[in-house]
């Protein structure tokens, strides 16, 4: 490697992303672990591999298969919304055996074997996305052109068993607020006996329609998009079930939820949106939930009539936060669904037992027979790995300070660690390793150096950086606060991250950096998560405040009269937000793609947290940057790529128009072409530059 600077560096990897191996799926055996993986730390093309006998070997290389990088629009859309970095083979799919794994390529469809390991190209009717074979790998369904179709694995018998009744309509993808705000992926789940499948029908026509155009490209048409805004109306969802044989069945999904719905100043029982869907040997589920996210049925859906019954109500006087791979079931344990009381946890309704108090668990991962497992954090700093089942109880599986996960198939575990030290994959079996995954991501030039605090009454999760040459009395150290601080992300962890390298590359500048996790950030309690409900900007701004204080108290290096903070998308807009009402303690900032009006962002993100802007307008008004403009004393500057379309640049045009209409100076720096996620080389690393010199310029550093 070439001598480089972190900011380069940090460009060129994709936020050391590329090497790293994702997309683990063992199978049912525990014989074989397929993934996803590029070449190097510089590689942005994934490959397909298969971990067997303790030994790596490819499976399906994009390049040799004669990959053109063009995808279709729908897959486009679908990278954009899961922020894929990379190229290649992105995502895949297998049979239940872990056999036949099968994926997309430029629109094309290809399938391997995991015991011939010679990718097959299938022929389709059209361009293929989210491509899932039959559990018996003898057919696999795909989407196009809005249509779900399906195709023989010899290529024969291409046919379509749900067609789009209009140009707005779409059966087996998911629609933005589903993909974006839910994280639900998947819009199709196949029968067990692979005779037929449950399949999302959307409808975007309700949804209003905006443009988003490239200014620097004149030429070029805007692009239309569906977007729902806070307030307006969402895409209509429908379940189907759709048999090989022709017969279509509509579920009958509930259209609102009972009287035991919890009440609110805003109450909107209405269910309009599908959190989750299976289908296992019980049968087609779903979980659907209310427009303003208080209540949440799951039910059980009758295969030939379409009939549904509830199993479960779920509801929550704020909203409902899901864990991600509930609901589940084992014959022992019941329903295993996630409960909402204290710290967020599961419940196994068979057993009445829930996870103990003062554990937050993060993600179901699987359940192999009666056994669980989980990862949940005790300490918000770390998230481990746990297991539970009846005879045992609950097991911590992993014990390194750090940021673990697996994956787990008969008696095969897939170990992903990540620790202060790096990333280790290895796998276990039969409780004993058995091989390791190579990571191949560079170690950042800039080796981080966080010092990790917990500060002030809140007892608020903290990292500092310090000048890596920097001795105590030298002299005092003007302040950066890079915090997200915003809701299903955490940056205070104990695990190596690119945030940390980035952070410890603006202290060598000659800076104390301060990164914090204040109220509205997972991993603590659900009163931490609420405590922004219906006011998501001032308790944040104010754990900032409170966090630089206490820092300095301990630290009398750091001088609180020369303060800036920085920060993108809910940082960006913390940013933002801190320099417009506490002026006192922030004194420049950086803010990168902020949703500076609250309105223009999607209806559930928002909705969650600040109600209806019809009904609670007051939340709106108190939580918009627009409308608080006229407050900025201090240096400003507005980063915003062109082509977002998860939060708009007119989220920045409108701010800074409101800026010039109150007379005050600050700064905008547009990027062109760029999205939400900004990772272009000459872009991102060139940007880190311009946010120290506007930085330095501000603090007179």
């Amino acid at each position: 490697m070439t001598a480089e600077d972190l900011p380069l560096q940090h460009a060129r990897t994709k936020r050391f992303s590329l090497g790293v191996p994702r997309g683990f799926t063992v199978s049912p055996d525990g014989d074989r672990v397929v993934f996803l993986r590029t070449t190097s730390g510089r590689s942005t093309t994934g490959l397909l591999w298969l971990h067997e006998n303790g030994e790596e070997r490819l499976l399906a290389d994009p390049l040799a298969l004669g990959d053109g990088g063009d995808v279709p629009e729908a897959e486009r859309i679908r990278r954009e919304r899961a922020r894929e970095t990379s190229a290649g083979i992105v995502s895949y799919a297998t049979d239940a055996a872990v056999r036949l794994v099968v994926f997309a390529l430029s629109g094309a469809l290809w399938a391997v074997r995991t015991d011939e390991g010679v990718p097959r190209r299938i022929r389709t009717a059209g361009p293929v996305v989210a491509p899932r074979p039959s559990p018996d790998g003898s057919r696999i369904a795909y989407v196009s052109d809005g249509a779900l179709r399906v195709v023989r694995i010899d290529g024969t018998a291409d046919r379509a068993l749900a067609r789009p009744e209009g140009p707005e309509v779409t059966y087996g993808l998911s629609d933005h607020v589903s993909s974006e705000s839910l994280d639900r992926t998947r819009s199709f789940w196949w029968s067990p006996d692979g005779d037929a499948l449950l399949v999302v029908r959307v409808d975007n026509s309700p949804v209003q329609q905006w443009y988003i155009s490239d200014p620097a490209e004149p030429s070029r048409p805007p692009r239309a998009i569906r977007y729902p805004a806070a307030g307006t109306a969402n895409a209509a969802l429908s379940l189907h079930l759709v048999g090989l044989d022709g017969e279509r069945v509509e579920a009958r999904l509930p259209k609102q939820a009972a009287e035991s719905h919890p009440a609110g100043e805003w109450t909107d029982p209405a269910f309009e949106y599908v959190v989750h869907a299976a289908w296992d040997d019980d049968g087609p589920s779903a979980v659907v939930q209310t427009r303003d996210q208080r209540s949440a049925y799951l039910l059980r859906i009758h295969p030939e009539t379409g009939a549904t019954t509830t199993l479960h109500h779920l509801r929550d006087a704020a909203w409902l936060e899901f864990v991600p791979g509930t609901p589940a079931t084992t014959a022992t344990v019941g329903l295993v669904l996630t409960t909402q009381e204290g710290s967020r946890g599961l419940l196994m309704t068979g057993t009445g037992v829930r996870t103990p108090e003062g554990m937050y668990v993060h993600e179901l991962l699987g359940v192999m027979g009666d056994r669980l497992y989980f990862t949940a954090s005790e300490e918000p700093t770390e998230v481990h790995v746990w297991s539970y089942d009846p005879e045992k109880g609950f097991e911590r599986l992993t014990d390194e300070p750090g940021v673990h996960s697996a994956t787990v198939g008969g008696d095969t575990a897939v170990l992903d660690s990540t620790t202060l030290d790096g990333q280790t994959v290895t796998v276990h079996r039969n409780g004993g390793p058995a091989g390791r995954i190579r990571v191949l991501a560079e170690r950042p030039v800039t080796e981080p150096r966080p010092r990790f605090l917990t500060l002030g009454e809140r007892e608020l999760r903290a990292a500092l950086y310090l000048p890596a040459s920097y001795e105590p009395g030298a002299g005092r150290l003007a302040v950066i606060v890079h915090s997200y601080s915003g809701p299903g992300a955490q940056k205070v962890v104990k695990a190596a991250a690119w945030h940390h390298a980035v952070n410890q590359w603006f202290a060598d500048q000659g800076f104390a950096v301060l990164c914090v996790d204040g109220r509205g950030t997972p991993g603590r309690d659900r009163a931490w998560e609420t405590a922004v409900h219906g006011d998501q900007l001032m308790p944040v701004i104010e754990d900032q405040a409170d966090a630089v204080r206490a820092a300095a108290e301990l630290f009398p290096e750091l001088d609180t009269g020369r303060v800036a903070i920085r920060g993108w998308s809910f940082g960006g807009y913390l940013a933002a937000g801190a320099v417009l009402h506490r002026p006192d303690v922030f004194h420049a900032a950086v803010a990168g793609a902020a949703p500076s009006d609250l309105r223009l962002y999607d209806t559930h993100w928002k909705e969650r947290f600040m109600g209806h802007p019809d009904v609670q307008p007051e939340n709106y008004e108190r939580c918009s940057l627009v409308a608080h403009a006229h407050k900025l004393t201090r240096p400003l500057m507005l980063v915003h790529g062109m082509a977002d379309d998860n939060v708009a640049p007119a989220h920045m045009l409108r701010f800074s128009a409101a800026l010039l209409a109150a007379g005050r100076p600050h700064t905008v720096l547009p990027l062109p072409g760029a999205t939400h996620l900004v990772t272009q080389e000459g872009v991102i690393d060139t940007l880190l530059r311009l946010d120290l010199d506007f930085i330095k310029k501000s603090l007179n550093s």
